[in-house]
């Protein structure tokens, strides 16, 4: 008797989609979506979370030679968290250099902190608060959070350093007024 192999599976990680070419977001990825993870020829993982990374997460990476960076951002929660706009500056820096693409961006549930970073890197291409919002409460869904959505709309684009060099192709016409 003759049995086919079964291909693996591929399952993405929780909230998963692709944000723009080369830029990809979800919630904590676990063992069994790496091979998903490896189809995607990541370049870079971002992690937006104090907590500390797993064991597996960092052997996955080094494997597929995946540099890694990690922002201790804590959530906005009411009343005294809250994401600084130099955290964010500085990892959206991170997101809009061609050199760490593609790139995964992840929190633990891909909701919130992705969310506000997502939302951010929306303003900076000019997407119009309703999109922005829409997109964020898709993710969040019921768990939406007011303070997020403030920050996201007084968050100052201006402030991220970006490199007109390694700035990738689709936000070259968003770009030119911020560098």
């Amino acid at each position: 008797m003759f049995y086919k192999k079964i291909p693996s599976l591929l399952v993405p990680p929780l909230n998963f989609a692709m944000v723009t070419k080369g830029i990809y977001r979800s919630g904590f990825p676990n063992k069994k979506n790496f091979a998903f993870l490896k189809k995607l020829k990541l370049k870079s993982i971002m992690y937006l979370s104090p907590d500390e990374y797993f064991e597996e997460n960092y052997q996955f990476m080094k494997e597929n030679n995946i540099q890694f960076f990690q922002y201790k951002i804590e959530g906005n929660k009411e009343p005294f968290k809250e994401i600084s706009f130099e955290d964010m500056s500085n990892a959206l820096t991170q997101v809009l250099d061609t050199r760490n693409l593609p790139m995964l961006i992840h929190c633990n549930k891909g909701r919130h902190r992705v969310g506000c970073l997502i939302g951010c890197l929306r303003k900076l291409q000019n997407y119009s608060m309703n999109s922005i919002f829409d997109e964020y409460i898709r993710y969040a869904g019921p768990k939406l959070r007011i303070s997020d959505q403030e920050f996201i709309e007084i968050f100052p684009v201006t402030i991220i350093k970006l490199n007109p060099k390694y700035l990738p192709e689709s936000f070259l016409k968003f770009g030119k007024s911020h560098y």
